[in-house]
Protein backbone atom coordinates (compact mmCIF):
# COMPACT_ATOMS: atom_id res chain seq x y z
CA UNK A 1 0.00 0.00 0.00
CA UNK A 2 2.86 2.34 0.63
CA UNK A 3 4.37 1.59 -2.25
CA UNK A 4 1.18 2.58 -4.34
CA UNK A 5 1.10 5.37 -2.23
CA UNK A 6 4.90 6.26 -3.15
CA UNK A 7 3.83 5.90 -7.21
CA UNK A 8 1.18 8.17 -6.92
CA UNK A 9 3.05 11.21 -5.79
CA UNK A 10 5.59 10.62 -8.08
CA UNK A 11 3.20 10.64 -10.52
CA UNK A 12 1.77 13.68 -9.28
CA UNK A 13 5.49 15.50 -9.23
CA UNK A 14 5.93 14.76 -13.06
CA UNK A 15 2.38 16.29 -13.98
CA UNK A 16 3.03 19.71 -15.37
CA UNK A 17 1.54 22.45 -13.36
CA UNK A 18 -1.90 23.76 -13.97
CA UNK A 19 -2.17 26.27 -17.34
CA UNK A 20 -2.48 29.94 -16.68
CA UNK A 21 -4.73 32.18 -18.55
CA UNK A 22 -5.54 35.48 -18.82
CA UNK A 23 -8.39 37.51 -20.80
CA UNK A 24 -7.25 40.92 -22.08
CA UNK A 25 -9.73 43.42 -22.92
CA UNK A 26 -8.52 45.74 -25.65
CA UNK A 27 -9.60 48.76 -27.81
CA UNK A 28 -10.71 47.86 -31.20
CA UNK A 29 -7.96 49.68 -32.71
CA UNK A 30 -5.12 47.31 -30.88
CA UNK A 31 -6.72 44.16 -32.67
CA UNK A 32 -3.95 43.23 -35.00
CA UNK A 33 -1.21 44.18 -32.41
CA UNK A 34 -2.66 43.48 -29.25
CA UNK A 35 -2.57 39.77 -31.11
CA UNK A 36 1.27 39.77 -31.83
CA UNK A 37 1.93 41.07 -28.58
CA UNK A 38 0.11 38.36 -26.69
CA UNK A 39 1.99 35.98 -28.39
CA UNK A 40 5.18 37.13 -27.72
CA UNK A 41 4.15 37.34 -23.91
CA UNK A 42 2.78 33.50 -24.33
CA UNK A 43 6.62 33.08 -25.81
CA UNK A 44 8.00 34.38 -22.66
CA UNK A 45 5.88 32.42 -20.12
CA UNK A 46 5.24 28.57 -20.69
CA UNK A 47 1.91 27.22 -19.93
CA UNK A 48 0.54 30.36 -20.11
CA UNK A 49 -2.53 31.81 -22.43
CA UNK A 50 -3.79 34.99 -23.19
CA UNK A 51 -7.38 35.24 -24.39
CA UNK A 52 -8.17 38.32 -25.86
CA UNK A 53 -11.83 39.88 -26.73
CA UNK A 54 -12.42 43.73 -28.74
CA UNK A 55 -14.62 46.09 -28.78
CA UNK A 56 -15.03 49.91 -28.45
CA UNK A 57 -13.03 51.03 -24.71
CA UNK A 58 -16.64 51.88 -23.20
CA UNK A 59 -18.40 48.49 -24.58
CA UNK A 60 -15.15 46.83 -22.65
CA UNK A 61 -15.61 48.69 -19.17
CA UNK A 62 -19.66 48.16 -19.74
CA UNK A 63 -18.93 44.70 -20.28
CA UNK A 64 -16.61 44.28 -16.67
CA UNK A 65 -19.53 46.24 -15.01
CA UNK A 66 -21.58 43.55 -16.17
CA UNK A 67 -19.47 40.67 -14.74
CA UNK A 68 -17.83 39.70 -17.88
CA UNK A 69 -14.36 38.10 -16.81
CA UNK A 70 -11.38 40.09 -17.66
CA UNK A 71 -7.99 40.50 -15.95
CA UNK A 72 -6.51 43.45 -17.99
CA UNK A 73 -8.36 46.32 -19.41
CA UNK A 74 -6.66 48.19 -22.74
CA UNK A 75 -8.35 51.03 -23.48
CA UNK A 76 -7.51 53.65 -26.03
CA UNK A 77 -8.10 56.28 -23.88
CA UNK A 78 -7.62 57.74 -20.22
CA UNK A 79 -10.98 58.82 -19.57
CA UNK A 80 -12.17 55.56 -19.66
CA UNK A 81 -9.63 54.01 -16.92
CA UNK A 82 -10.69 56.43 -15.19
CA UNK A 83 -14.55 56.03 -14.96
CA UNK A 84 -13.18 52.40 -14.06
CA UNK A 85 -11.03 53.18 -11.25
CA UNK A 86 -13.77 55.47 -9.80
CA UNK A 87 -16.21 52.30 -10.11
CA UNK A 88 -14.20 50.38 -8.52
CA UNK A 89 -13.68 48.04 -11.15
CA UNK A 90 -10.33 48.72 -12.06
CA UNK A 91 -6.97 49.15 -10.11
CA UNK A 92 -5.61 52.30 -10.08
CA UNK A 93 -1.75 51.54 -8.52
CA UNK A 94 -1.30 49.33 -11.80
CA UNK A 95 -2.12 51.50 -15.17
CA UNK A 96 0.48 52.48 -17.50
CA UNK A 97 0.23 53.80 -20.68
CA UNK A 98 1.80 51.91 -23.79
CA UNK A 99 1.20 53.73 -26.85
CA UNK A 100 0.12 57.08 -28.67
CA UNK A 101 -1.87 57.37 -31.98
CA UNK A 102 -2.92 59.88 -34.10
CA UNK A 103 -6.76 60.76 -35.06
CA UNK A 104 -7.31 61.18 -39.12
CA UNK A 105 -10.10 61.93 -41.34
CA UNK A 106 -10.41 59.67 -44.27
CA UNK A 107 -12.11 59.67 -47.75
CA UNK A 108 -12.78 57.21 -49.91
CA UNK A 109 -10.47 56.85 -52.41
CA UNK A 110 -12.85 55.87 -55.50
CA UNK A 111 -14.75 58.95 -55.47
CA UNK A 112 -13.60 62.62 -56.34
CA UNK A 113 -14.17 63.77 -52.85
CA UNK A 114 -14.66 67.23 -52.28
CA UNK A 115 -12.97 67.18 -48.43
CA UNK A 116 -9.31 68.42 -48.52
CA UNK A 117 -9.54 69.60 -44.87
CA UNK A 118 -12.31 69.62 -41.61
CA UNK A 119 -14.05 72.47 -42.72
CA UNK A 120 -15.40 70.71 -45.65
CA UNK A 121 -17.64 68.49 -43.84
CA UNK A 122 -20.14 71.44 -43.58
CA UNK A 123 -20.47 71.35 -47.25
CA UNK A 124 -23.96 70.49 -48.41
CA UNK A 125 -22.69 67.63 -50.97
CA UNK A 126 -21.33 66.12 -47.95
CA UNK A 127 -24.08 63.99 -46.56
CA UNK A 128 -23.08 61.10 -44.27
CA UNK A 129 -19.79 61.34 -41.60
CA UNK A 130 -19.14 58.49 -39.95
CA UNK A 131 -17.76 59.01 -36.27
CA UNK A 132 -17.62 57.09 -33.05
CA UNK A 133 -20.50 57.02 -30.83
CA UNK A 134 -19.04 59.55 -28.38
CA UNK A 135 -20.34 57.65 -24.92
CA UNK A 136 -18.36 54.47 -25.67
CA UNK A 137 -15.75 54.92 -28.33
CA UNK A 138 -13.07 57.32 -27.50
CA UNK A 139 -12.21 58.12 -31.47
CA UNK A 140 -15.84 59.95 -31.39
CA UNK A 141 -14.80 61.78 -28.60
CA UNK A 142 -11.48 62.52 -29.88
CA UNK A 143 -13.39 63.83 -33.35
CA UNK A 144 -15.99 65.84 -31.36
CA UNK A 145 -13.63 67.94 -29.99
CA UNK A 146 -11.88 67.80 -33.45
CA UNK A 147 -15.19 69.57 -34.73
CA UNK A 148 -15.83 71.79 -31.56
CA UNK A 149 -12.62 73.16 -32.16
CA UNK A 150 -13.45 74.82 -35.15
CA UNK A 151 -17.31 75.27 -34.09
CA UNK A 152 -18.43 73.19 -37.00
CA UNK A 153 -21.16 70.78 -34.98
CA UNK A 154 -24.25 72.44 -35.72
CA UNK A 155 -22.95 72.07 -39.38
CA UNK A 156 -22.47 68.40 -39.69
CA UNK A 157 -24.82 67.03 -36.63
CA UNK A 158 -27.28 66.10 -38.94
CA UNK A 159 -24.90 64.35 -41.17
CA UNK A 160 -23.36 62.25 -37.81
CA UNK A 161 -23.71 58.00 -38.74
CA UNK A 162 -22.87 56.67 -35.18
CA UNK A 163 -20.42 53.61 -35.50
CA UNK A 164 -20.25 51.04 -32.74
CA UNK A 165 -16.41 51.21 -32.74
CA UNK A 166 -13.56 52.76 -34.59
CA UNK A 167 -12.97 49.83 -37.29
CA UNK A 168 -17.22 50.03 -37.80
CA UNK A 169 -16.29 53.71 -38.93
CA UNK A 170 -12.99 52.44 -41.29
CA UNK A 171 -15.56 50.12 -42.41
CA UNK A 172 -18.28 52.68 -43.35
CA UNK A 173 -15.77 54.73 -45.46
CA UNK A 174 -13.96 52.13 -47.34
CA UNK A 175 -17.08 50.87 -48.48
CA UNK A 176 -18.61 54.11 -49.41
CA UNK A 177 -21.57 53.93 -47.33
CA UNK A 178 -20.02 57.15 -45.74
CA UNK A 179 -18.75 60.35 -47.52
CA UNK A 180 -16.37 60.59 -44.56
CA UNK A 181 -14.81 59.61 -41.30
CA UNK A 182 -12.93 59.81 -38.46
CA UNK A 183 -10.64 56.89 -37.20
CA UNK A 184 -6.45 56.31 -36.28
CA UNK A 185 -4.04 56.78 -38.42
CA UNK A 186 -3.52 53.25 -37.72
CA UNK A 187 -6.54 51.90 -38.84
CA UNK A 188 -5.74 53.54 -42.11
CA UNK A 189 -3.49 51.07 -43.77
CA UNK A 190 -6.19 48.01 -42.61
CA UNK A 191 -8.11 49.49 -45.78
CA UNK A 192 -5.59 49.21 -47.97
CA UNK A 193 -6.57 51.45 -51.01
CA UNK A 194 -9.81 51.80 -50.36
CA UNK A 195 -9.46 55.29 -48.11
CA UNK A 196 -7.26 57.76 -48.18
CA UNK A 197 -6.50 60.51 -45.30
CA UNK A 198 -6.94 63.87 -46.01
CA UNK A 199 -6.20 65.72 -42.66
CA UNK A 200 -4.15 64.91 -39.22
CA UNK A 201 -6.36 66.18 -36.55
CA UNK A 202 -5.29 68.32 -33.86
CA UNK A 203 -7.46 66.90 -30.82
CA UNK A 204 -7.19 68.94 -27.24
CA UNK A 205 -6.73 65.05 -25.56
CA UNK A 206 -3.37 63.62 -26.82
CA UNK A 207 -4.70 59.75 -28.29
CA UNK A 208 -3.04 57.57 -25.36
CA UNK A 209 -3.45 54.15 -24.93
CA UNK A 210 -3.20 53.15 -21.03
CA UNK A 211 -4.21 49.62 -19.51
CA UNK A 212 -4.30 48.40 -16.20
CA UNK A 213 -5.88 45.29 -14.19
CA UNK A 214 -8.88 44.67 -13.74
CA UNK A 215 -10.40 44.61 -9.34
CA UNK A 216 -12.16 41.31 -10.58
CA UNK A 217 -9.28 39.40 -11.93
CA UNK A 218 -8.81 36.23 -10.97
CA UNK A 219 -5.59 36.33 -12.03
CA UNK A 220 -3.80 39.86 -10.43
CA UNK A 221 -0.33 39.08 -10.25
CA UNK A 222 0.11 37.86 -13.72
CA UNK A 223 -2.24 40.57 -14.87
CA UNK A 224 -0.18 42.63 -13.56
CA UNK A 225 2.70 40.98 -15.52
CA UNK A 226 0.77 41.76 -18.74
CA UNK A 227 0.21 45.24 -17.73
CA UNK A 228 4.09 45.74 -17.51
CA UNK A 229 5.07 43.49 -20.11
CA UNK A 230 3.12 46.13 -22.60
CA UNK A 231 6.28 48.38 -22.13
CA UNK A 232 9.07 46.02 -22.52
CA UNK A 233 10.92 45.83 -25.84
CA UNK A 234 9.42 42.90 -27.63
CA UNK A 235 5.71 44.22 -27.23
CA UNK A 236 7.21 48.32 -28.00
CA UNK A 237 8.54 46.72 -31.39
CA UNK A 238 5.24 45.26 -32.50
CA UNK A 239 3.14 48.75 -31.81
CA UNK A 240 6.26 50.42 -33.75
CA UNK A 241 5.46 48.04 -36.54
CA UNK A 242 1.95 48.66 -36.41
CA UNK A 243 2.27 52.56 -36.71
CA UNK A 244 1.49 53.43 -33.22
CA UNK A 245 3.68 55.98 -31.03
CA UNK A 246 5.45 54.91 -27.29
CA UNK A 247 4.01 57.54 -25.01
Amino acid sequence: MRIVFLLLLALASLTPAAAQQITVAAAASLTEAMGDVARAFEATRPGVTVELQFAASGVLLQDIAGGKPADVLASADADTLARGIQRRLLLADAQREFATNTLVLIVPTDRNSPVQRLQDLARPEIRRIAMGRTATVPAGRYARQAVDALRLWPAVQQKIVAGDSVRAVLEAVASGDADAGFVYGTDVALAGKRVRVVQTLSVQTPVRYPATVVAASRQPALARDFVLFLNQPPARAVFTRYGFGAP
